[in-house]
């Protein structure tokens, strides 16, 4: 086994705790809304992004509204863009046929602990790829477990299992927090997702949020440069 991989794949194990529960909780909510197990693995499989498979499930009726669903999909993953952008420096050298394989399996999660790696040490993609697999093991494990115990868990909040998903981006917010610099760009990020949520109606908000703290981040950081 590539040293990488497998390097990639132990880092990740310590975060897998709250990706399994809060796939429970996805595996639950699918129970509770009728969808069955293939579909699920269909969704783990095929689209294998936690907030994405929330949305969907959240949207899922039995009128279900593919175009809305895809879109709303498609704005709450349009973070990857900025996410892949910043892996440039781990895939020189790629060809572009590897770097499709790796991308798949690229989590908030295993990106996260790449790039805290890639300060302290040279890796590889495999090292991500080692990450994104243990992080897609552990999901399908936890959402698998979830849908076949949905029918004796009716109230996730009950046992905190609605609280995981909130958890774990919390404990990443913090690892990536780099000192007093990120303070402004993170209260402005911070407070223009509550105000867009009462706004807007949508998961939109996560997006335009994302983006005026993205540009509050260059332009302070222009100002420490230069003022």
């Amino acid at each position: 086994m590539d040293k990488n991989f497998r390097n990639g794949f132990i880092a990740n194990l310590p975060i897998g705790v709250s990706v399994f529960a809060y796939g429970a909780v996805l595996g639950v909510l699918c129970v509770q809304k009728e969808i069955e197990f293939y579909q699920l693995a269909l969704m783990n499989i095929f689209i294998f992004a936690g907030s994405s498979q929330f949305v969907i499930v959240d949207m899922w009726n039995t009128t279900l509204d593919i175009i809305g669903v895809t879109i709303a999909a498609l704005l709450v993953n349009l973070r990857y863009f900025l996410v892949t952008a910043s892996l440039n420096t781990l895939f020189v050298g790629t060809s572009k046929t590897q770097k499709f394989k790796y991308m798949h399996f690229v989590t908030d999660e295993c990106w996260a602990i790449t790039m805290q790696r890639l300060k302290q040490e040279k890796i590889t993609p495999m090292f991500l790829l080692g990450g994104g697999v243990c992080i897609f093991s552990i999901w399908f494990a936890g959402t698998s477990l979830g849908y076949f115990l949905g029918d004796f868990i009716q109230s996730p909040e009950k046992y905190g299992l609605d609280f995981a998903f909130i958890a774990i981006f919390l404990a990443l917010a913090v690892s990536m927090y780099k000192g007093k610099e990120n303070i402004i760009p993170w209260l402005i990020t911070i407070a223009s997702a509550f105000a867009f949520e009462q706004l807007i109606d949508g998961k939109i908000y996560i997006v335009l949020a994302a983006i005026l703290g993205a540009f509050s981040a260059v332009v302070f950081s222009k100002d420490e440069r230069y003022g």
